[in-house]
């Protein structure tokens, strides 16, 4: 008999003993975005500082995931350019994943994800804002798992609407991932979606380029 198992439920360890997954130790895995990272105009720091006011405002009521999604989430993708051809986002999509063990079926559904042609580009999890954004990173490394393209690396990004995390998911056997450091908007002194922006933006270019 088959057991399905929701992917909220999963946890990193279920991840190792099931399908190998570990944490990579290597250094400069984000190669990607290590130097010469797109330059922001004047009016998109506007619109991330906006952003990032809302954040604050949002912040003194809690905002549900689904509020994350689409007053954080949203305009961030939007203004990095993944609305746009050749593009196109993609919500609640299904996933079904077998795991080593005969009889479980992981099944979940990714929050967010950005595809170019058949190439997934971006897997997002999004939790509400009060969650330590690294609950939500065994949902995504799942997802990131059963992506179409496990020739190449794949990419994710976890976030409460605060703090944003990057994902690689490395193309190696058994599957390796590494993690980005935490980008926050507690800060006063800085805005950080400036570099999370850049990031995003990075990658679009990536995608074109080998397109």
């Amino acid at each position: 008999m088959v057991q399905a198992v929701p992917a909220r439920e999963i946890k990193l360890a279920d991840l190792r003993d099931q399908f190998g997954l570990e944490q990579s130790e290597e250094r400069g895995i984000f190669r990607e975005w290590r130097a010469d990272l797109p330059e922001i105009e004047s009016k998109q720091k506007q619109e991330l500082d906006l952003l990032k006011r809302r954040h604050r405002y949002l912040a003194q009521y809690g905002a549900a995931e689904e509020v994350v999604k689409l007053t954080m989430l949203a305009p961030l993708l939007a203004e990095a350019g993944f609305f746009d051809d050749p593009f196109r986002i993609e919500t609640e999509t299904p996933v079904e994943i077998a795991a080593e063990e005969d009889g479980v079926i992981f099944k979940g559904r990714i929050d967010v994800l950005v595809v170019s042609g058949r190439l997934w580009v971006l897997v997002i999890e999004s939790k509400k804002m009060g969650f330590n954004v690294t609950e939500a990173l065994p949902q995504a490394l799942l997802y990131m798992l059963s992506s179409p393209a496990q020739d190449r690396p794949s990419f994710g990004m976890a976030t409460n609407g605060e703090d944003f995390l990057f994902i690689k998911l490395l193309d190696r056997q058994p599957p390796q991932y590494a993690l980005s450091r935490k980008f926050t908007l507690i800060t006063e002194d800085s805005n950080e979606l400036f570099t999370v922006f850049r990031i995003l933006k990075r990658l679009g270019q990536l995608i074109r380029r080998t397109n």
